[in-house]
């Protein structure tokens, strides 16, 4: 991350503006505050991706919200953009072409060269399916596990404009432990770094405060009245149940916790259990973004 760090703070000076990718389901927890630290008072869009895995009414009240804070959080606009469809690209592309004009008609001293761009944000935002849409083509890896990008390489898009991609990159404290756990939950932290087992039984647990129904459609639970802040002992009688229901059952009785977990987290992670964002507007996570 130190390097990544260094690396950014490098190319800033060649860029125009910053492209600060986060996931649209997490949009606070997956916002570096060492972003805002590096690139000061460069122009930035913040893009919510991934915003077909997130809750559409959720997105809608990011983007004004993120909107009528642009002064205080230092950015030109939020966008939300879905990759795989192309949706939110075409008012990205017209956001950047508005800073182009600007830089043209500034008469300001390399007026003339193509908008350079950076696409910068934690590890597994969305940030290579975001580059591929953008140039065309498959010009970055793109996987659903954080550490897919390496190092760093510029592109060049139509109209002439230059990406700079660079690595994910995290900060070494999370404040808030609820950071870390969604972080953890959208896999831009590696789960070999956690325990899987408590990782899922966590995840049930915060979707049955927030998304009931979209359990009791994927698994069948039979549980017709979650409590408001469920405690673990309901989050586990919850998984056990996912587990028997799926077959999940070692010889002797036994529960498979690991197998559950991961088919949780990873049904999740790939929308099977529908549109669920983590995050909206109002929570306490909010603080941080003022």
């Amino acid at each position: 991350m130190k390097k990544t760090r260094e690396m950014i703070e490098k190319h800033l000076s060649f860029v125009d503006v910053v492209c600060e990718v986060c996931d649209a389901r997490i949009p606070v927890s997956s916002r570096n505050p060492i972003i805002d630290e590096i690139t000061g008072n460069k122009q930035r869009i913040l893009i919510l991706a991934k915003s077909d895995l997130a809750d559409e009414f959720a997105t809608k009240d990011w983007l004004n919200f993120f909107r009528s804070q642009k002064k205080e959080i230092q950015i030109n606009d939020a966008i939300a953009v879905n990759a795989v469809s192309g949706q939110g690209i075409k008012k990205l592309l017209s956001a950047l072409d508005g800073i182009a004009e600007k830089k043209i008609t500034s008469g300001a001293k390399m007026a003339e060269v193509p908008l350079r761009l950076m696409i910068a944000g934690i590890p597994n935002s969305g940030k290579s399916s975001l580059i591929n849409r953008l140039a065309g083509r498959r010009a970055a890896q793109v996987g659903d596990r954080p550490g897919i990008t390496r190092g760093k390489q510029w592109l060049t898009l139509e109209g002439g404009m230059q990406l700079l991609d660079t690595p994910g990159i995290l900060w070494p404290k999370f404040e808030d432990p609820a950071v870390g756990l969604n972080l953890a939950f959208c896999g831009s932290i590696r789960d070999e770094v956690m325990d899987i087992q408590d990782l899922g039984l966590e995840l049930i647990r915060a979707l049955m405060q927030k998304y009931p129904d979209s359990l009791i459609s994927r698994y069948k639970v039979g549980i017709n009245d979650f409590k408001q802040d469920p405690d673990a002992d309901e989050a586990l009688s919850v998984m056990e149940d996912i587990a028997k229901k799926r077959g999940f059952v070692l010889q002797g009785a036994r529960i498979d916790y690991e197998r559950t977990a991961r088919t949780v987290l990873d049904e999740f992670r790939a929308g099977k259990l529908g549109r669920i964002s983590l995050e909206c507007p109002g929570d306490k996570e909010e603080e941080k973004v003022e």
